[in-house]
């Protein structure tokens, strides 16, 4: 069958093993549980071989091994996912193929062999450039580690890493933020994610939510700021809300989750969007497992995408990016007008949120730091002009958030 019939996708492998929980982590991952390691590869290798029918009508470009830490479950492990993969789908030549690590638990000999069987793009979750706020938040590693990772991967022929940070860590200072900007540029990594500190019910920081020694939100504001700016200077083009990259280096398999693509995940807690249907599956790891051997569902939700929450989606994740969003592309989705989503957005231009570039509206930086309430508004316009001709609906935003936060 030639190329241009099928679709592509991406794979998102979810891989929940840490050494050990972060402050402020509140994603879907488990540390002190190696023991569980060789039977999660097991389940893994069988959803994937399961998945090979599904799999049949596309090919994939990217995938992505996401977690977690996927680097403390194991180079080899990781490469065994991926051959398989190869096995029961078509990977294309070109995929985007990429591993998220931690500095600590990634070494020379692991990157050869990653690079080797084809992983191409790394995602190193460094943070910070200061070691005492590193500790301060349970980070296993310290900034000279992050220098290591960096120039192992670069013996070892990755040509393609991107730095996660984290900005508004407690005691955080602006002069502290800037360091960790210039000392992560510095690696000339070809891609760098800067998020501002979430403060999660249920993680460890939680309780320390209202010190003194939390950035302040104009503090975290200003850090933002400059980030755009500094960043910029260095050559790196925003291309969404907390993403930079050099030219033609952005995140394909991200991209994706932004402009609606389709995508397939595995393991527990993943989210997928194929066929316009949208699940998710268990978020347990042992119901995870045991369902899977006993052949029994591990899906906990499953939704047809109707136009009204397409359009929703385009609207709320066209706007995270850069690229924006076009009266054409929303009518063609939604068959609707876009004249009282246009007047809310030459608004936001008077105020220096918004701007219209190339055709397309999207959001300044300054616009991103309140993109929230900005979208918000948004959507109650186009909600408004849902039930105005008589077709009223009901937007899930808990829904549509956690869809945003995958």
């Amino acid at each position: 069958m030639e190329q241009s019939m099928d679709k592509n996708v991406g794979i998102y492998i979810h891989i929940p093993f840490c050494a050990s929980k972060c402050a402020y982590c509140d994603f879907y991952s488990l540390a002190g549980c190696d023991n569980l390691m060789p039977r999660y590869q097991h389940t893994l290798l069988r959803q994937l071989r399961d998945s090979a029918p599904v799999l049949a009508g596309y090919y994939v470009d990217s995938l992505y091994f996401g977690g977690g830490t996927p680097s403390h479950y194991g180079s080899r492990r990781i490469v065994g996912l991926f051959n398989a993969l190869k096995r029961h789908c078509r990977v294309l030549l070109d995929a985007e193929v990429t591993m998220e690590a931690n500095p600590d638990s990634i070494t020379f000999g692991d990157l050869r062999l990653l690079r080797k069987e084809g992983v191409n793009r790394l995602s190193i979750g460094a943070q910070s450039a200061n070691d005492k706020l590193l500790r301060g938040v349970g980070r296993r590693h310290n900034f000279a580690q992050v220098e290591r990772a960096i120039k192992n991967a670069r013996r070892a022929g990755f040509d393609n890493i991107s730095v996660d940070l984290i900005y508004g860590l407690p005691s955080q200072s602006k002069v502290d933020w800037a360091e960790t900007l210039s000392r992560t540029a510095a690696l000339k990594p070809e891609h760098i994610s800067c998020y501002g500190l979430r403060i999660e019910a249920g993680t460890p920081l939680y309780p320390y939510r209202e010190s003194p020694d939390i950035p302040s939100g104009d503090d975290q504001a200003d850090m933002y700021l400059y980030t755009v700016e500094a960043l910029k200077d260095l050559g790196y083009v925003q291309y969404e809300i907390s993403n930079f990259s050099l030219s033609g280096r952005q995140s394909r398999h991200n991209l994706k989750y932004w402009e609606r693509q389709e995508y397939m995940g595995f393991g527990p807690s993943a989210h997928s969007y194929v066929g316009g249907l949208r699940y998710s599956y268990v978020s347990g790891i042992i119901d995870y497992m045991d369902a899977l051997e006993k052949g029994d569902s591990i899906i906990v939700s499953l939704d047809e995408i109707p136009k009204a929450e397409q359009a929703v989606e385009y609207l709320m994740l066209g706007l995270r990016t850069t690229k924006g969003i076009t009266g054409e592309e929303y009518y063609r989705i939604y068959q609707s007008r876009f004249e009282p989503i246009e007047t809310l957005l030459i608004t936001y231009a008077q105020n220096g949120w918004a701007e219209r570039k190339y055709g397309r509206w999207r959001l300044t930086p300054q616009g991103f730091l309140i993109s929230n309430q900005l979208i918000g508004e948004i959507l109650d316009a186009h909600t408004e002009q849902k039930v105005a001709v008589g077709m009223p609906w009901k937007q899930d935003r808990l829904h549509l958030a956690e869809h945003v936060k995958l």
